[in-house]
């Protein structure tokens, strides 16, 4: 009997959704399902009103869950009681809120979910945490940045290998444009995340696009904080990037300064299990300096060190124009690792281009190769050793050498 009606509930509202050219966009069969088992609940008669009311308020709250994920539904749960009996606006749901909710129906959506795949043993299948192929994508695919790849594999990998952690990982990314700064970052987010940097889990901010003016900058903060705790809220393990982050405000650094601190919790959130990355052009020519000074003595560039570098990252942004230098980021110590990313070279501009050509299932031989690394602007003047723009155009300068 119980089967009988459900499926008689779930005929009828999509028949309603159909109609209405709903059905996909708006909802999907899973939120069908628990509006039925709330009308049962509620002794109530599935009809239109019940339908506009469901759209209405996927339509108004400002959702970033998909329609296949489980904290979504849950959301929709939420909100349909909301607009039936006015309880309260679109909110997060948490745990607290469906402890009073009957088993039975719990253990039959989460049976619907994982009919369609989207169980896993992690218990959130948005975090995958694969350290082997954020190793082997760092090996294979980013050239020239020996530091790089060694440094942001151990920093993820012990920060996801320790739970406890006393507070979340902060990165700092410094080098000139085009030497692979957001390449790492995307890497990084890939290989945390089953969506990549699109996961529901990742957030990117672009400081000119996202902050253009000074003057709001009070506005901005009360955004960004609300941005960072509404994600760490809906995932268990969050991903924040801040591109161009030498132009960001220092007010806005320091209005999420708590976020990044040593603090069990802020206003009752934990956020020990995020992780933050800030890429900035600041350094850029003190790392291009000490590898030209290595060249110059003979000395091969994998011999640089973090010893040789570090240290005048940490100077060079605390003296910098910009947020970074007047935030209390720095005068804090809340970076865990000034990142360097040194300049490229001839023979790694051809391996990027090999990649290029490699993504459009295309095989060049040594001699387009060479075309394409020898179309680039080499820096400094002297000894054109260094790529002024590193990889950055390559995918796009291909098209000129393409039969």
């Amino acid at each position: 009997m119980e089967t009988m009606w459900l499926n008689t509930c779930v005929a009828s509202f999509t028949r309603m959704f159909v109609k209405g050219g709903r059905l996909g966009l708006s909802v999907s069969f899973g939120d069908i399902l628990i509006v039925c088992h709330l009308v049962k609940q509620h002794q109530m008669v599935p009809n239109s009103f019940i339908v506009s009311d469901l759209v209405e308020g996927v339509d108004s709250c400002n959702l970033f869950w998909s329609s296949k994920d489980f904290c979504r539904l849950m959301s929709l749960h939420l909100m349909f009681l909301s607009h039936i009996f006015h309880l309260s606006n679109c909110k997060i749901p948490t745990r607290d809120l469906w402890a009073g909710f009957p088993q039975d129906y719990i253990r039959l959506l989460s049976q619907w979910y994982c009919s369609l795949g989207q169980c896993c043993e992690s218990g959130d299948c948005r975090i995958i945490n694969n350290i082997t192929g954020l190793a082997s994508d760092l090996q294979l695919k980013l050239h020239g940045q020996h530091l790089a790849q060694s440094v942001v594999l151990k920093a993820v990998q012990g920060f996801i290998s320790n739970p406890e952690s006393n507070k979340p990982l902060t990165l700092s990314f410094h080098g000139w444009s085009g030497t692979g700064k957001n390449f790492v970052a995307r890497i990084v987010a890939d290989n945390m995340y089953r969506d990549g940097v699109k996961s529901e889990c990742v957030r990117l901010f672009i400081a000119p696009f996202h902050f253009p003016h000074a003057r709001l900058v009070d506005t901005y903060k009360g955004q960004l904080r609300e941005a960072i705790r509404d994600m760490v809220l809906r995932c268990p393990q969050t991903l924040f990037i801040f591109d161009e982050a030498e132009k960001l405000h220092p007010g806005l650094i320091d209005a999420i300064k708590p976020y990044m601190d040593h603090y069990d919790n802020v206003d009752g959130v934990s956020y020990r299990r995020a992780v933050f990355l800030f890429l900035s052009n600041i350094g850029g020519t003190t790392i291009n300096d000490v590898a030209l000074d290595f060249w110059h003595s003979g000395q091969n560039r994998e011999d640089i060190g973090m010893e040789d570098l570090e240290h005048r990252l940490r100077a060079e942004a605390m003296e910098s124009q910009g947020g970074f230098a007047q935030s209390e980021l720095m005068s804090g110590h809340l970076i865990d690792f000034f990142v360097p990313f040194l300049p490229l070279e001839y023979r790694h501009v051809k391996l990027c281009a090999r990649d290029a050509y490699a993504a459009r299932g295309l095989e060049p031989d040594e001699g387009t190769l060479d075309e394409v690394a020898k179309a680039m602007l080499y820096v400094p003047k002297e000894e054109r050793l260094f790529s002024a723009q590193g990889c950055k155009s390559i995918p796009q300068r291909i098209n000129f050498f393409l039969p």
